[in-house]
């Protein structure tokens, strides 16, 4: 059953609040965010996936060759299978807004499930992505909801390829908003608030 495709860290929804699928990054696992969505979310649903491929023991969503060189092979094959997981969830949690964020790995795979199926989520967070390919144009992301956050100094998720995402999203009509800071491939407290403010904020369509 599509439900069960990844071990998962779930919750249901209150009425009329969100259900938010969380992604945790290199290293991390299904409880890597779950506090946090708590802590701005009370009311809201929690999927979070567990990354089933190990690099050296490290969880991830999707395997590598080497730094920012993937296997474009099996991250084909793990957004269909993100896909399918994501697509059975939403089905089970009929009427909540769907929203979405990930880390590092787990905002790559966020970003190519998205890419190729916009229409899964209200609002799209990716946190330190590094997008390693040109994706195909998607008119289904007119008008989607991103926000996009990165270091200026982060030296696994390059600014250059942050502005590429940003341009190509921007070309695809979306509605990209980003937070940048002056450090590296970790999270600050600024990226905190603005994921914050972009999951809780009305004024976002849903």
């Amino acid at each position: 059953m599509s439900l069960s495709l990844y071990h998962a860290l779930t919750k249901p929804p209150a009425p009329g609040a969100p259900l938010v699928f969380a992604f945790h990054g290199t290293g991390g696992d299904e409880h890597q965010f779950s506090q946090f969505v708590d802590e701005i979310l009370p009311g809201a649903g929690l999927v979070s996936p567990r990354g089933d491929v190990s690099e050296h023991g490290a969880l991830r969503f999707f395997r590598r060759t080497g730094e920012g060189v993937y296997d474009m092979d099996d991250l084909a094959l793990r957004t269909g299978r993100m896909v399918a997981f994501i697509e059975a969830h939403k089905e089970a949690n009929p009427g909540h807004p769907v929203y979405a964020f990930g880390y590092s790995n787990g905002a790559n795979i966020l970003a190519s499930v998205a890419f190729t199926r916009p229409d899964l989520f209200d609002r799209v967070a990716l946190l330190h992505p590094l997008i390693a390919w040109t994706p195909d144009a998607n008119p289904g992301l007119a008008g989607k909801d991103i926000l996009i956050t990165a270091g200026r100094r982060d030296p696994i998720c390059p600014p250059k390829q942050t502005a590429a995402l940003i341009s190509w999203l921007e070309g695809q009509k979306a509605g990209v908003s980003a937070e940048l800071h002056d450090g590296g491939h970790e999270i600050r407290q600024q990226e905190v608030a603005a994921l914050q403010a972009f999951l809780t904020d009305p004024e976002h369509s849903s």
